[in-house]
């Protein structure tokens, strides 16, 4: 079974990362993530590249991601 620790990792590993949190239960997780990569990109972009990084833990050990992505400015914001 996956830990938010692992995921946490897979994460960080193709991503830098200003802030990150991964809460989970093993297969649905729940995840905040700010990162400079995000800057001018949309939602949309910003959760596709955190799943190009996943690419296919999605289907294999991560049943279901939430997640909350930002900039660092916009997360200064918050």
């Amino acid at each position: 079974m996956v830990t938010p620790e692992q995921v946490q990792h897979y994460i960080t590993a193709g991503l830098k990362c200003d802030h990150i949190e991964v809460n989970g239960d093993g297969r649905h997780f729940d995840a905040i993530i700010v990162s400079p990569e995000f800057i001018g990109k949309n939602m949309v972009q910003q959760h596709q590249r955190v799943y190009q990084i996943l690419g296919d833990r999605m289907r294999e050990e991560i049943h279901a991601l939430s997640m909350k992505t930002f900039s660092p400015e916009d997360w200064a914001k918050r």
